[in-house]
């Protein structure tokens, strides 16, 4: 039988082994919880700061979404200047054009001849002596989506211009406007240089303007203009049709004519 000394000195020794025990796991999970605390700490830490990056971000794309949408409103009520401004200068040559088709021809008994026989010569060249209107085929002019004059082109606009400058022929102003068909610009290579029907029915005006001019027609005399494919002659439902649409007319003027500008009281000399 054990004694009441060896009893208690046992009960003490496994209370002092299991007090251990529940201090060892004690610590254990208190470290757990400290290294949960920390990892914690750090990700709301990093949270933040992509939260603040993100807002710096936000604020940042509104200001560059407020500029764009300033330069779009401006860049939209430039437009609609330019869309106005040619609304009107179509407007103008509309009413000229009407009047020139409608009226007498400027051109003097000899004049009307020289060109009634460059017309019999050319037969893409058409004139009405009774208004005094020329057109060349574009075709005679331009390879399809040009505005380089070709050579045979050069060559009648030499004659026409010689007949411009005869005395009876010098005092009288020339309007030349450039037409298109109704098909749009679809040709990289062509579509660089004329992005548009304007851009190109404008652009083959002035080449026909320059090459007038290399033949001797001042340029006081000239103005170009271009009416894209709104002015057509024909409707635009063949082959056949876009090519008679595909044209540039030169209306010869009073020298009292007002058009898009141009001030009658301006001496020719």
């Amino acid at each position: 039988m054990m004694s009441g000394t060896r009893m208690c000195m046992l009960i003490s020794a496994c209370g002092l082994t299991m007090f251990a025990g529940c201090q060892g796991v004690s610590q254990q999970y208190l470290q757990q919880s400290q290294l949960r605390t920390q990892m914690m700490y750090r990700q709301n830490q990093q949270l933040m700061m992509e939260r603040n990056g993100l807002s710096q971000n936000a604020g940042a794309l509104s200001a560059e979404n407020q500029a764009l949408k300033q330069n779009l409103d401006l860049a939209n009520q430039r437009l609609a200047n330019i869309q106005n401004s040619n609304s009107q200068l179509e407007d103008r040559v509309k009413n000229l054009l009407t009047g020139a088709r409608s009226g007498n021809s400027p051109l003097s008994d000899d004049s009307t001849r020289r060109l009634e026989e460059l017309r019999r010569k050319y037969p893409q060249f058409e004139f009405d002596p009774a208004t005094g209107v020329s057109k060349f085929d574009s075709d005679l002019l331009f390879a399809l989506g040009s505005d380089d004059v070709r050579p045979e082109g050069c060559q009648v606009l030499e004659e026409f211009a010689r007949i411009m400058n005869q005395p009876d022929a010098q005092h009288l102003r020339v309007l030349v406007v450039g037409h298109t068909d109704d098909k749009p610009i679809s040709k990289a290579s062509t579509k660089s240089r004329h992005p548009t029907n304007w851009h190109l029915s404008t652009n083959r005006a002035n080449s026909v303007v320059l090459t007038l001019r290399k033949s001797g027609v001042i340029e006081k005399r000239m103005e170009a203009a271009g009416c894209s494919m709104f002015q057509p002659v024909a409707p635009n439902s063949d082959d056949k049709s876009r090519a008679k649409n595909r044209r540039v007319e030169i209306f010869v003027l009073a020298p009292d004519a007002a058009i898009a500008g141009w001030d009658p009281a301006t001496r020719i000399e």
